[in-house]
C-alpha cells in the first residue's frame, strides 16, 4: 500500500516465520486505511526483520498488527527511496 504511513507486518505471519518481537514502551492505536480502528486493538510489538528482494537486502523495523489479507505493508517513503517500477495490473514490481 503506497499510501501507508508506517511499515507493518501481520501478527499471524510473524508467528508463521517464528520472528522474535520486541515490546513498545507505549502501546499505540492503529487505524485502517478507511479510518476505522484496527480490530487488533493497540499495537504493542515490533519486529526487526531482514527484507530481501532479488539482490537487495536491508534491515527494517515492522510494527506487528492484524493486516487481514496482506502479510506486509510498507510506507510510501520506502517505495520512494527505492523507486520501484510497479505494475498494479499484473501485480509485479521491479527495483530500479
Amino acid at each position: 500500500d503506497t499510501g501507508a504511513t508506517g511499515d507493518f507486518i501481520d501478527k499471524d505471519y510473524v508467528k508463521e516465520l517464528g520472528l522474535p518481537t520486541w515490546n513498545l514502551s507505549q502501546p499505540v492505536q492503529v487505524f485502517n486505511v478507511d479510518g476505522t480502528l484496527n480490530e487488533a486493538g493497540l499495537i504493542s510489538k515490533v519486529v526487526d526483520a531482514i527484507m530481501t528482494y532479488k539482490k537487495h537486502s536491508e534491515c527494517i523495523l515492522l510494527v506487528v498488527t492484524k493486516l487481514g489479507k496482506q502479510k506486509v505493508i510498507l510506507r510510501y517513503t520506502w517505495f520512494k527511496k527505492h523507486n520501484l517500477d510497479i505494475d498494479f495490473t499484473t501485480g509485479t514490481a521491479k527495483m530500479t
